[in-house]
Formats: structure tokens, sequence, C-alpha cells
């Protein structure tokens, strides 16, 4: 089956979800649940206003933002710790214990330190650092021993070990923490937002809820999941760029070329 058939079956499904959606939204008549047109309509008057550059923009840069201080922070650690039993045996619990704290219960501890217009970033780091450390620590132990005794046959220096055999071992494993990282960020994004900014996406929806503007908050929602689909649809490219060299990668990156 070609890839464009794929492709075109996975728009298929959705086409038919949303026409359900649209059909069962209008027999029921509940104001909660505006039908996919009037969403629609309520989405061009607001994506496409000055709504993008005072509220979409300034929301998106603080999660990109967050979820790359999260990414270099968590890999950094991550190959640290990794290559050190001994730090990963005392750091654990402590590791096991911060990861378990949900992220919007510390707001007011945010809000305490940082002030109530700034904990978005520190709230959005705090929460999309975890799957990203404990995955590049998960990826570090599990370089090929083949791998370590060839590179202490050629006596490779930490910068060449590092960077040359246990980063790129390690990538399928960090490339999963941060497709989880960066969904978390648009959470947290949304939920510090709710919280603590003048402007942003979880300020419109809340605002839109507030005025009982129901099809804008809907509206909001959507935005939401078109972020999070069309951001995780970049990493996953950029995820088989960077692990094309490794034999399941390069099939499935020949497969795409070929459309088989």
């Amino acid at each position: 089956m070609s890839a464009l058939v794929r492709e075109l079956r996975r728009w298929a499904v959705l086409a038919v979800a949303v026409v359900l959606w649209e059909l069962v939204t209008r027999a029921a008549h509940d104001q909660n649940f505006p039908p996919p047109t009037t969403i629609a309509r309520a989405a061009g008057r607001l994506w496409f206003s000055d709504a993008f550059a005072d509220h979409i923009v300034p929301g998106v840069g603080r999660m990109l933002v967050g979820w790359a201080v999260a990414a270099v922070i968590g890999v950094a650690l991550g190959v640290a710790l990794g290559r050190s039993r001994a730090a990963m045996a005392y750091l654990g619990p402590v590791f096991t214990f911060m990861r378990s704290i949900p992220p919007p219960l510390l707001v007011p501890f945010f809000v305490a330190t940082v002030g109530v217009l700034d904990l978005q970033l520190p709230t959005i780091v705090f929460g999309s650092i975890w799957p990203v450390l404990l995955n590049t620590v998960d990826g570090v132990r599990g370089v090929d021993a083949t791998k370590v005794e060839t590179a202490q046959v050629f006596r490779l220096s930490r910068t060449q070990w590092t960077f040359g055999v246990v980063l790129p071992s390690a990538l399928p494993k960090v490339f999963a923490g941060l497709r989880l990282s960066l969904s978390i960020a648009l959470i947290l994004m949304v939920v510090s937002e709710l919280v603590g900014s003048e402007n942003g996406i979880g300020n419109r929806l809340v605002r839109a809820k507030s005025d009982y503007e129901l099809p804008d908050m809907w509206a909001w929602i959507v935005l939401l999941g078109v972020l999070g689909y069309l951001f995780n649809t970049l990493l996953l490219l950029l995820e088989r760029r960077a692990l094309a060299w490794q034999p399941r990668h390069s099939l499935e990156a020949k497969t795409l070329a070929t459309g088989g």
C-alpha cells in the first residue's frame, strides 16, 4: 500500500468523525456542544485576527522555549548521570519523588517565588524535563557492549566517546522522551496561562468560558489539538532524518521515499 493511500485513509477517518460530530450535535441542539461548522467559523475569526500576534504567538513561544530548556538540561544531565550508576543510585529516588508531583500543584510555589506573570516558563520546564532526562539516562545505559569495547580499543577521548558513541546510541530513547515532553509542555502552557497570564491560548480559553462564548472556547480547544498534531509531526520528521542511519529508520525512510 502506498504512503499516499495510507495518508488518505487516515484523513478519511477524520472526515467521517467530523461529519458524525456535525450530525450528532445538530440533532442534540445543545448549546454547550456547538457543531464543527460553528466552531470553524469562530476559529477563522479568532485564529486569523489580532489574537494570532497577541495570544497565539506568545503562548506557543513560551511553550517552545520551556520545552527547549527542558530538552537541553534533560539531555545534558541524562548523559552525565547515565554514565554513573552510583549517581543514579543516589539520585533515582529523588527524581522519582519530584516527577511524581503534578506540575500544576506547584503553581502556587512558582507564584510565590517568581511572580504570577512569570510562572509559565518554570512550570513548563519542571514538568517537561523528566521524560527527556529519564529516557536519556536509559538510552545512555543501553549502549551496546561491543561499541564500548571498540571505543576502548581505539582509546577515544571523552568528547569523542560522548558525541560519537553515547549520544548516537541513545538518540532513539532521547527522541521518545522529547515527544512525550512536547505534549506535556503544551498542556502546561495552557494550565499556567489559566492562572497567571495576561495573554496566551489558555487565557483566551478561560475568558471565552467566563463570557459564555462557547464556540470561541471550542475554537481554542481545537487549536490546541492542531498545534499538538503539527509539532508532533515535525518532531517525527526530524527524528526520522536524525536516525536515518539506523537500520529500522533507514527502512522506514526508504519505504516513504519509494511509496511502498
